[in-house]
């Protein structure tokens, strides 16, 4: 399926929700938690995936700020394995040129999972090969909001006016700012929702889903959902012969 696909036409932003490990384990009479610890094995492979085709962006959607209201043992053991996969994968993100971002509410963070994602953006920050961004505590309702009050603060302080006020000021002011928008959006497991996940930035994404599970997810059903993202036609509102 790799042969299949033209390199030269990769979206350069792929965005993910990881979807399913609930139910994945549940299949196999495990915990929840069993199937969040098998899904960071998709994660390698998916940012595998990318370095080796050269996808330049993956926004992963780690845990929303919804995720909060789930059994507190659940939060508490996610918590536990974000720290110790960012400890043991730092090392391995530097060595393939990958650099890590976060996006998210970080204050609603423990500080065990600040420090270390501090000090792996810090070890990566050099890395081009592709950019990761992890989506923590974030949900796009949260940033459109903080987006709206830092504008405000800045036309309240006459650093802006009412007039300056466009897409692009807006867009500016989003999480999400020094990245580009996403053009493929990628959610497992067979659910058909967005999830508060990039509401402003998915505006011309293709939407791809699958059936297969997270913990199921590999650099094949990768390759499948750039393949298919590369046999749409993407108009932006024009018309077929415009193209």
């Amino acid at each position: 399926m790799l042969d299949l696909i033209d390199k030269q036409k990769l979206p350069k932003h792929v965005a993910i929700i990881m979807d399913g490990n609930g139910r994945w384990a549940k299949e196999r009479g495990k915990d929840r938690l069993f199937g969040h610890q098998h899904g960071v094995i998709s994660v390698r492979e998916v940012v595998e995936g990318c370095v080796e085709i050269g996808v330049q962006y993956l926004t992963l959607y780690a845990f929303s700020t919804e995720n909060w209201n789930r059994p507190q043992s659940e939060v508490n053991g996610l918590m536990e394995l974000l720290v110790t996969t960012i400890r043991k994968e730092a090392d391995s993100l530097n060595k393939n040129g990958v650099r890590l971002h976060v996006i998210g509410d970080f204050s609603t963070l423990p500080e065990s999972c600040i420090v270390e994602l501090n000090e792996a953006m810090e070890l990566t920050a050099a890395n081009t090969a592709l950019n990761l961004i992890l989506a923590l505590s974030y949900s796009s309702k949260w940033e459109i909001t903080e987006a709206t009050r830092k504008i405000a603060a800045k036309v309240a302080n006459h650093e802006l006016t009412v007039d300056d006020i466009d897409e692009e000021t807006f867009k500016n002011h989003l999480a999400t700012k020094d990245f580009p928008d996403p053009e493929l959006m990628i959610r497992t497991s067979g659910e058909h929702r967005i999830s508060n996940f990039l509401l402003f930035q998915l505006a011309y994404a293709e939407l791809y889903f699958t059936h297969t599970h997270w913990p199921d997810f590999r650099k094949e059903n990768l390759y499948e959902s750039l393949l298919n993202y590369q046999n749409r036609e993407r108009r932006f509102g024009k018309i077929s012969e415009q193209l």
